[in-house]
């Protein structure tokens, strides 16, 4: 008899991505996180992907019993005003502000995780997506440890901060709003960011300054990616739902206390993300 792929609990991925949240150890959790990718990938191959995530997106994952997310006892987390500015003109600071980026995306990571496990009832695709948003977040990670690594430090070394997943926690019980906090707030504000520390980083002008460059060009175009996946399944809810995307963006953006939008705006960017211009318009109202 042939094996079916499908019928097996052991291709539970959603259950796989809480485990992968729950690990502490960032190398191990990067890793786990690329097998799960390498597992889909091979659903795929088999023809069984949409399958396995069809049946999964009807699977209501019972509550962790332990704390989310698993981290390090290192970086300290501090409130963002206690975190020190630092200028990357000094090979300190450059690893400093190296760390602050690497911090991000280790939360980038743990936020694509419980967007996938958390939440069922979603399209297939939307599985799909968050977990490839996890794959590229773990290899951002990776490229900014080793940067760091060829610095002469790791991820811990510096103080951080927790707003992205004090968000995550404020939206658990609201797909919508995650989607609309998360992924089209929070992360958006990267891409309005990076192109002003590339400035900066390229008047460095050192080569570990202008390998940082780099290492951002690839992550603002994945993010740009990321933050138009947030943007298609906010849109999807609130066609789901009856919903005016952008009068139900102020509502939400209102009762989770989200952070304004600060110009400068990369609106190439945004665009290419798939905010509408009704809605880059309406960024400094909200």
């Amino acid at each position: 008899m042939a094996h079916d792929p499908t019928a097996h609990p052991d291709n539970g991925l959603r259950a796989a991505a809480l485990q992968a949240l729950l690990l502490a150890d960032p190398v191990a959790k990067v890793a786990a996180t690329h097998a799960l990718w390498q597992r889909l990938a091979g659903l795929h191959e088999a023809g069984a992907a949409d399958a396995v995530l069809a049946r999964e997106a009807g699977l209501a994952l019972t509550e962790s019993p332990v704390p989310l997310p698993g981290r390090p006892e290192q970086p300290r987390l501090v409130p963002p005003a206690d975190v020190p500015h630092r200028t990357p003109f000094t090979r300190e600071g450059l690893a400093a502000q190296l760390h602050a980026i690497a911090h991000i995306e280790f939360n980038a990571i743990n936020l694509a995780l419980d967007a996938v496990w958390r939440f069922a009832g979603m399209p297939a695709d939307y599985y799909r997506d968050w977990l490839r948003v996890a794959d590229e977040e773990a290899t951002h990670f990776g490229l900014l440890a080793e940067h760091l690594a060829s610095l002469g430090h790791a991820y811990g070394d510096f103080t951080a901060h927790d707003g992205l997943w004090t968000m995550c926690v404020r939206t658990q019980h609201d797909i919508t709003a995650r989607m609309a906090l998360v992924p089209r707030t929070l992360e958006a504000r990267g891409l309005d960011a990076t192109p002003l520390i590339q400035r900066r980083l390229r008047q460095v002008g050192t080569p570990e300054a202008l390998r940082a460059v780099d290492i951002l060009d690839i992550i603002l175009r994945d993010e740009i990616g990321h933050v138009a996946i947030g943007n298609r399944w906010y849109g999807w809810l609130c066609a789901r739902d009856g919903l005016d995307p952008l009068a139900h963006y102020r509502v939400l953006a209102r009762q989770h206390a989200a952070p304004r939008p600060r110009p400068p705006f990369n609106d190439a960017a945004r665009r290419a993300a798939g905010f509408s211009d009704a809605e880059l318009a309406s960024l400094t109202e909200i």
